[in-house]
């Protein structure tokens, strides 16, 4: 969530006065970093990922499972503590069914850190210090991640537990749904029919965010995701949930009057999309250029990775025929006005896919940023006239088409030459798959890449796999001189794919059919890009002993001339079996492009063993074989005997729900 300044944020109508001011400093700061830095370059590879939990409390008597809203007494706990402990990773840990777990890897581990996110609920999770490109790093990533959720729990009641799930099922349920209870009639900051002001995190960011967010929109959010229907669903189905009658706020009458759609389960706070937790990795790259070229390259793999990482098809105690988080959380920031989503002068929330592939590579074709994007003129022709490019020009300048949603008074005025605080207050309010990140002044930390789609897995095991999936396959893209660019507008279909019921199962993803370097087959751009085999001589050379972190760019073949079929030929429909696991002699499958890296390093059989142990997770999530979380979810409501085959989580199946994914 980044830092937490101590002072006073404006409401809307004051903070809206000094947006200009923070857009016009924030782009001043940008160049400074800009002129610093641009020309930095031999970066190592330092990464890291963020884990989110969630505290739930458990009453075995009730048979009842709730959010424990004691977030500040916990990170003031943990941080009392980090400086005590021993940074060995732990070889037990205890569930509350007091079964022991044994962790065989007998790995090292940096002491973590525990920072706040805006539900009260929550802990955000980090390494404490980067990883580097040594195997040994990549292999220690799940007993960090194990590391953290122990301590994290060592230091919570005995009923309390810190659970990787992305959306409490129970979120805005009425009735008794936090611990201890706080009646939603008192949202002040949102104004939310089901969720109290209490849900949130008591810093004064947090409401603040809430309280403009809906000044702004002129409503509250209004999320509507479409019922599950059961056999016994009532058709149509309109939620006897909703308080339609309940006249303490001026939007009240929203509800009745249209924002609650029928058939649809309907959210109407910020709490509802960012109370959700995820998986996120960041990576240093080894300089600019080679961060645009990585940013580019995720992009398409946003969508796969939320489709097959899928966890929340339950949402205010009703089933949802959604398999995903991300829809929530961009309706739950959508601050645009009126006019501006209603004429599409802005298309999308702050929160939401990613709109311009931004490098220079010759693989980067005009005719992929195929949607149209708003931008600020006169910020894009300043920062022309600067010296920097038209792409970098127009992503900075369509990210600060926004307005800045907290503005605190201390902060207006700043240094420009040793401060980034205007320039993030824009750009770490625009929440998208990936975001491209330079360097904060007055740091050793280089240029920067953040994957930001995917949904956080119920076991360490398989978050540990995601993000040792996600590590190698940025190595591979960038070693292989790899190109996935299809147009923008097909990975904004992919993303609304993502998020249908059983889309990993069952769906259909635009991706490219020729992923090689022009002129080059599989073997031999492995071959010649990744340093396995000298190009000239044919002799082995020797293998790397840790992921390497700049690497040539990509060169024209001898003719200088590369081709270009339409567009429309260069991708087609796949299967997310296709996607990751290929299509015999046609597509590689990314894990065989991540198998061709593997290859080029220099890694010893035992580690091998345990890296094709989370690669064999993704190859059989992608087959089918292995349901995804969010099935997984959905199978156990709809065979508990509790359920009543109506769409409806009862009390009893959420606690049984949460105590079996505990012991899991």
């Amino acid at each position: 969530m980044g830092l937490l300044y101590l002072g006073t944020p404006l409401p809307w109508n004051e903070a809206k006065k000094y947006a200009d001011h923070v857009r016009t400093h924030g782009i001043t700061q940008f160049l400074h970093i800009w002129d610093r830095l641009k020309d930095r370059t031999g970066d190592e590879l330092l990464w890291g990922d963020e884990v989110e939990y969630m505290v739930v409390a458990f009453d075995d008597q009730e048979r009842s499972a709730k959010l424990s809203l004691r977030q500040t007494e916990i990170l003031t706990k943990l941080s009392d503590i980090v400086h005590d402990i021993s940074a060995d990773c732990p070889t037990k840990y205890v569930t509350r069914s007091t079964t022991l777990i044994l962790l065989t890897d007998n790995f090292s581990v940096a002491v973590p850190t525990f920072h706040p996110e805006y539900g009260r609920y929550m802990l955000e999770s980090t390494p404490g210090s980067p990883y580097t490109g040594y195997i040994r790093d990549l292999l220690s990533v799940e007993c960090n991640m194990r590391y953290r959720r122990a301590l994290a729990r060592t230091h919570l009641k005995p009923n309390e537990i810190p659970l990787t799930f992305t959306s409490f099922p129970h979120l805005g349920v009425q009735g008794h749904f936090t611990e201890p209870y706080f009646n939603p009639n008192d949202a002040v900051s949102s104004h939310s029919f089901f969720l109290p002001e209490e849900i949130t995190n008591p810093h004064a960011r947090f409401p603040t965010l809430t309280a403009n967010i809906r000044s702004r929109r002129g409503s509250k959010v209004a999320i509507n995701l479409p019922i599950f229907f059961d056999e016994k669903t009532p058709r149509p189905f309109i939620d006897p949930t909703i308080p339609w009658d309940r006249n303490i706020y001026k939007e009240d009458s929203d509800a009745k009057n249209g924002a609650a759609l029928p058939n649809h389960i309907y959210l109407d706070a910020m709490g509802f999309g960012m109370g959700c937790c995820c998986l996120q990795l960041t990576f240093q790259a080894c300089n600019v250029s080679d961060a645009r070229r990585l940013y580019d390259g995720l992009i398409p793999i946003g969508p796969i990775l939320l489709a097959l990482t899928g966890a929340s098809p339950i949402w205010r105690g009703y089933l949802a025929d959604v398999d995903c988080r991300w829809n929530v959380i961009a309706g739950s920031v959508d601050d645009r006005t009126e006019e501006e989503r209603g004429l599409k002068v802005i298309p999308k929330s702050r929160y939401d896919s990613v709109d311009l592939y931004i490098s220079n590579d010759g693989f980067n074709r005009p005719e992929y940023n195929d949607n149209y994007l708003p931008y600020d003129e006169s910020i894009y022709d300043r920062l022309r006239a600067h010296g920097i490019d038209d792409l970098l020009s127009k992503h900075m300048s369509h990210l600060f088409i926004r307005d800045p949603l907290v503005v605190f008074s201390e902060t207006i005025n700043q240094d420009d030459t040793s401060s980034s605080d205007h320039f993030e207050n824009i750009q770490s309010t625009n929440w998208q798959t990936l975001r491209f990140k330079p360097p904060p002044p007055n740091s050793p930390i280089g240029w920067r890449v953040e994957f930001r789609s995917m949904e956080v897995q119920i076991t360490d095991f398989e978050n540990a796999a995601f993000a040792v999936f996600v590590v190698l396959l940025s190595r591979a893209i960038l070693s292989f001189n790899l190109n996935f660019y299809i147009p923008i507008s097909k990975v904004d279909e992919n993303m609304a794919t993502a998020q249908r019921r059983d889309a990993a199962a069952k769906a259909k993803f635009h991706f490219r059919k020729d992923v090689y370097p022009p002129g080059r087959s599989g073997t031999s751009s492995v071959a010649s890009s990744s340093g396995a085999c000298s190009p000239t001589d044919g002799s082995l050379r020797k293998k790397d002993k840790k992921m390497r972190n700049c690497f040539p760019r990509s060169t024209l073949p001898e003719d200088g001339f590369i081709p270009h079929p339409p567009v429309k030929e260069e991708y087609e429909e796949m299967s997310m079996d296709e996607v990751i696991n290929g299509k015999g002699d046609n597509f590689p499958g990314l894990l065989r492009l991540i198998y061709a890296y593997i290859d080029t390093l220099d890694i010893e059989p035992r580690e091998l063993t345990k890296i094709e142990s989370y690669l064999d997770l993704i190859r059989r999530r992608a087959n089918g074989s292995l349901i995804t979380p969010a099935t997984w979810i959905r199978n156990f409501v709809r065979l508990h005997p509790d359920y009543k085959h109506d769409s409806v989580v009862s009390q009893e199946i959420n606690y049984d729900l949460l105590l079996a994914i505990d012991e899991m």
